[in-house]
C-alpha cells in the first residue's frame, strides 16, 4: 500500500459521465481518493452519501473528492444520480489504479477468501503527495475523518 509522504502515482480513468481524467489534473488542490467495492451497497451508498452530506464543507476547503470502484461508467452514473452525489466516481473496471495503490487485496467475506478492493482512502496534497492513508474506513465515520485532515 502506498504510504504517507510518497508520490501519489498518476493515472488516468473514465468518469461517471465518460469523461477521461487524471489524478495530475487537480495538481494544486487536495483531492481525497477514496477506493469502495461496489455502488449500490449499504456500506458504499451509506460512504458517499456522508461525503455528499459534508459537501459544502469539502467545497469551502478546495478539497476533490474522487471515488473509484470497479464498477463501469453506467453503474456510477446510476449511483451518482440515485443518491444526487456532486463528486465524481471514477471506473477502474480492471483494478489497475486499486491494485496501483494497495486497495487491491485480499479479503474474507462468509469465511471465504477472495481478492477485491478493500475500503480505503488517501489524502493527496496539491503537491500530489500522499498526506494521509486511511487503510480500513468505517462508512458512517468516513467524511468527519476526512473534515478532520483537510486544511482550514
Amino acid at each position: 500500500m502506498i504510504a504517507a509522504g510518497e508520490m501519489a502515482p498518476d493515472f488516468e480513468l473514465q468518469t461517471d459521465s465518460g469523461e477521461s481524467v487524471r489524478l495530475s489534473d487537480y495538481r494544486g488542490r487536495p483531492v481525497i481518493l477514496y477506493f469502495y467495492p461496489r455502488d449500490n451497497t449499504p456500506g458504499c451508498t451509506k460512504e458517499a452519501c456522508g461525503i455528499r452530506d459534508a459537501w459544502r464543507e469539502f467545497e469551502r476547503r478546495g478539497a476533490v473528492v474522487l471515488g473509484v470502484s470497479p464498477d463501469s461508467v453506467a453503474s456510477h452514473e446510476l449511483f451518482k444520480t440515485k443518491y444526487r452525489l456532486p463528486f465524481t466516481l471514477l471506473a477502474d473496471t480492471d483494478h489497475d489504479v486499486a491494485k496501483l495503490y494497495g486497495a487491491w487485496r485480499p479479503k474474507r467475506l462468509a469465511g471465504k477468501s477472495f481478492l477485491g478492493i478493500v475500503r480505503s482512502t488517501f489524502l493527496i496534497d496539491g503537491e500530489g503527495k500522499i498526506a494521509k492513508v486511511w487503510p480500513k474506513v468505517d462508512p458512517s465515520k468516513h467524511a468527519d475523518w476526512l473534515l478532520a485532515e483537510l486544511p482550514q
